[in-house]
């Protein structure tokens, strides 16, 4: 059954057909649990989207036209549970900790041992994509990380073309500047 289409499992599982659904989940898990992580993070939270995610999708079997590609659909609902995750993370910090105490990355990290330099460097561009805005770390995620096209992307976020375009244009801005000390200091070189 795993070389059926998205359709053809679509099919099986709104005519109730558990493993269909299984095998629909198994397949696109590994972009919902990117698209999640690269907005949330990894943790506890990223973790409970990516099982609603899976939820809604279920519950909106039998609502889903097919006017987009299932992956595209499932990165929407991914994206937006994320966004809400950010909203809640958002209130909490504020009602928490004083705007004082919130300490910006702008400092440059001590380089690690060699072996440790590659995680090292992701984890400083995971963190600087983490402070992108609400409009701009979806365009990033999907786009950039998830490698989505623009079209996809547009699509996935239910936005025009020229507004992810735009919108990815202002992010890496914002992103070159986040990491211009790290560049400055060598903990990130630029490959080109």
């Amino acid at each position: 059954m795993t070389d059926l289409s998205d359709s053809d499992l679509l099919a099986r599982a709104r005519s109730g057909d558990d493993e269909a659904f299984r095998l629909l989940v198994i397949r696109h898990e590994p972009v919902v649990a990117a698209t999640v992580i690269g907005m949330l993070g990894r943790g506890d939270d990223a973790e409970d989207v990516g099982q609603e995610t899976f939820i809604r999708f279920h519950h909106a079997l039998h609502d889903f036209r097919e006017e987009s590609a299932l992956k595209t659909y499932l990165v929407r609902i991914a994206v937006n549970l994320s966004l809400n995750a950010l909203k809640r993370r958002r209130r909490l910090s504020l009602r928490f900790l004083s705007r004082d105490a919130a300490a910006p990355l702008r400092e440059p990290a001590v380089l690690p041992p060699a072996e440790e330099e590659a995680e090292e460097r992701r984890s400083i561009v995971r963190r600087a994509v983490g402070l992108l805005s609400a409009r701009h770390r979806p365009v990033v995620v999907l786009r950039m990380l998830q490698d989505l096209s623009t079209k996809e992307t547009a699509e996935a976020l239910g936005i025009p073309e020229g507004t992810v375009l735009s919108r990815l244009s202002r992010a890496m801005k914002e992103l070159e500047a986040t990491l211009a000390p790290y560049m400055r200091s060598g903990a990130i070189t630029e490959d080109r």
